[in-house]
This record gives structure tokens, sequence and C-alpha cells, in this order.
């Protein structure tokens, strides 16, 4: 499925961590309404009441069970639902399925009679479709035939605004509704949706009601979308213990994902916006985030904060990280190539270092790295090569390293080069970081 509209809401620089769900995504943890919660941003000490029974008027009073045999409708959305939590735990079989699913339940809604409406629980089926992958157009095409669904109107109407990107509309609309009070098939979704509409105003807001979505939905596919967004958020105010501690969570529990890769880039590209990842006395407090991960996994996200770090100029970060996939990666491997490429780009501009980077980049296939990691071979040889020539009769670089400054925000450590070297080497540190802006971070 295509991204769908909702994330697209997030304009914001947060947006770069706090992603668009995709609309197969948005299938089951993606959603919408204001749960307007006392909580604080990941605490959930004074938990809310619990969903109203998830059964319309002739429900059973508990679960998600109707008293009565539920509509065709409702039982198929409910079944997308389930085959969405398979995909939380990495069911690519679920995954393959789900599009079939969606495009079968899409075309049952539209042919529906208005009778059906008429029945709460084939409503809600059709708001949880549109929040769970199915998108507006089904929504808008079953409220074009005059159906009139007998659900919160606000729901239906903020949905709409919701998946069509009408923010100010979704907001006046679902922002009135109380997810703690819906049924349990509906408020995990509900709230994640409100919890995109909230963030760029009040992330702690938004991190309550995602906080509410995992509590309501444990082990589905809307619990696993919540804590990812969750953790960026935390990164975004540099909380580190929550950022520790929510991490884990999704790091233990749902490392096997469909979305998990997807996630492990954007972890990797938060992580390096975080402190202590630039002060080699914490850096430890990777390996510990990243302990319950299979070796073939540490090693991938460790790549992943190297390069995220060559791009952010956050030197220790990317050496160290490299560091970490040269001790484990077998000799010789692409892995090894990569943290070697990553190592020597991050040393490449240093006026005491770029040797080594040079004869370690020299050392390099450039036929063995993707387009991206070629390109940025060319560059990192291009700036030590730069430096090399800008120090030919040049003053001898200063060995001392520097303390952190105003000038050095990154915390990194490097040793003040001469000008002469800075200003020869500019043109092609210039073009590095064109490289680097344009990778696949």
């Amino acid at each position: 499925m295509q991204p769908g509209g909702g994330w697209g809401l997030l304009a914001t620089p947060l947006s770069t961590l706090f992603p668009p769900a995709s609309a197969s995504e948005t299938a089951g943890p993606d959603a919408a309404s204001h749960g307007g919660s006392a909580a604080t941003a990941g605490s959930h000490a004074a938990a809310p009441p619990g969903p109203a029974p998830d059964g319309g008027a002739n429900a059973a009073g508990s679960a998600d069970i109707p008293a009565i045999p539920a509509p065709p409708l409702y039982r198929d959305v409910r079944e997308l639902q389930r085959l969405q939590d398979r995909m939380a735990t990495g069911s690519g079989e679920a995954l393959a399925a789900q599009n079939a699913l969606i495009a079968s339940i899409d075309r049952d809604l539209r042919a529906a009679d208005s009778l059906a409406w008429r029945d709460p629980l084939n409503a809600r089926a059709l708001v949880i479709f549109a929040l769970s992958g199915g998108g507006p157009a089904t929504l808008r095409a079953v409220l074009g035939k005059g159906a009139n669904p007998d659900i919160d109107e606000r729901l239906v109407r903020g949905s709409l605004a919701y998946l069509e990107g009408r923010e100010a509309d979704a907001l006046k609309e679902l922002g009135e509704v109380d997810a703690r009070a819906l049924p349990a098939s509906l408020a995990g979704q509900v709230a994640l949706a409100q919890a995109a509409l909230w963030v760029r105003r009040d992330p702690a807001r938004a991190a309550a009601l995602l906080g509410y979505a995992r509590l309501i939905a444990p082990g589905t596919l809307v619990e696993e979308a919540a804590l990812r967004r969750e953790i960026f958020i935390a990164a975004q105010a540099n909380d580190l213990s929550g950022f520790e501690r929510l991490s884990s969570a999704y790091l233990a529990r749902f490392r096997h994902s469909v979305y998990a890769g997807n996630f492990r880039q954007r972890f990797a590209a938060a992580l390096t916006r975080m402190d202590f990842l630039n002060d080699a006395n914490e850096f430890h407090r990777l390996d510990d985030l990243l302990a319950p991960i299979e070796p073939e996994g540490r090693r991938e996200i460790a790549l992943m904060v190297a390069q995220a770090a060559v791009a952010q100029g956050r030197t220790t970060a990317a050496t160290m990280a490299a560091a970490r996939v040269l001790a484990a990666a077998p000799p010789g491997s692409l892995d090894a190539d990569r943290a070697r490429l990553y190592r020597a780009a991050a040393m490449a501009a240093s006026a005491d270092r770029f040797d080594v980077a040079e004869a370690e980049l020299q050392g390099i296939a450039r036929e063995r790295l993707s387009s991206a990691d070629g390109r940025l071979l060319d560059a990192a040889r291009s700036v030590a090569g730069a430096v090399e020539h800008a120090s030919d009769g040049a003053p001898a670089p200063v060995s001392t390293a520097k303390a952190e400054s105003s000038s050095n925000p990154s915390g990194d450590t490097e040793p003040d080069p001469p000008p002469a070297i800075l200003a020869k080497a500019q043109a092609a540190l210039h073009r590095a970081d064109d490289v680097l802006a344009g990778g696949p971070l």
C-alpha cells in the first residue's frame, strides 16, 4: 500500500523521526481521536478507564465479542485487524494477505445498502477499516450514497478529515472524542490518529495518547506502531531514560515486525541526535540497547548509526559505531567494508588523521558498495586528498584535542587544523556534504 494521508500532516522536522504511516501500517496501528489524557509522556501510573464493551447495543458486556453473531462486514474488518496483529510479529504471509483482504472488504462496504449502516457494528467496522488501511476513498464513497452510519458522527467526519489531510477539521471533530470511552477494537486506532494530530502542537499529549493506545491493545500492531512513535518523541525531546526504556521494549518484543526495517533506519538516525552517543564514556549505552538483538541485527543498526553520524558530522559516534561492526563482522565482508568506509569518512577531514583515512579509503573496492556508499567513498577520498594537499608546506597540525565548544555542538573533540587546510579543503567538504545530504537517511 502507498503512504496514507494521515501521517503526512507532520510537515515538521519531527516528521523525519515520526514517519508517515503507510496505508497498510495504518491498517491496525494508525487511527484518529483525542484522548485528552492527563498522563504525562511515557507515564501510565494512573491508567484511564477501560474501553467500552465492543459489541454495540447487543454487547455481552466485556471483551470484543458481540452477544449475537456479528454481521459479516464487522467480522471481516476484525479479521483484518487480527491479520495485521500477526504482522507485528513478523509474518510476511500476513502482510501479503492483507492487500487482498482490504480489497475484498472495500468492495463489500461499497456494495452494502443503507440498511446495513443502521447496525452499530457495521458502522464501527466502516470507521475501523478507514483507519486501518482502507483510506478515505471507501468512507467517502459510502457516505456519498447517503449512508448515515449508526455511530458518533464526529468519528466519521473526523476520520475522513484526518485521512484526507485536513488537519484543522480533523482536530475539531476528533478532538471532541474521548478514545477511552470507545470499544477496544476502535479505541487504539483513534488514539493513534489523535497522536499524529497533536504531535506538533503538544508532544507530551501525543505521547500520552500513544501510551493509551499501547495500554488498550497489547501485543497488537496498534501497540507496535504506538511504541515506535513514542520512541521518536522521546528522542526528539532528548529524553534518554524514556528513549532507552521504550527502545528496549520495542527491540525485545517487536524486532521482527514487518515494519522493523524502517524502524531501524529511523532509530539509528534518532540515536545519533542524542547527546550520549557522542560521548565515548557513554557509548556503552548503545551496546545495552542492542543486547536483545541477534548479532546480524546489531551490526545492521551499528552500520546505520555510523552512516547517519557521518552525515551529521558526528565523528565520535561514527568511528565508535564502525569499530563495533569491525570487531564482529567477518573479515573481508561487505559489512566490514562499509564500517571501514564510515570510519574513514569520519576521519577524512581531520588534520592529523586524514592520511590514515586516505589509506583505508584506497583499500575499499567501490564496486562492492551501493551507489550511495560509492558516492560517499568518492567524496571522502576527495576530502582526504584536499586536506593532504593543503598540508604540504603548511605548519604542523595541532595535535592537542580541543574541548567541546559552541563551534562544535556535536560534542566531538577534534584537532584544530591550520587555516590553510580549512580554506583549501572547503570545496571538497561542500561536495561531501551534498553527497551525504542526498543519502538514504
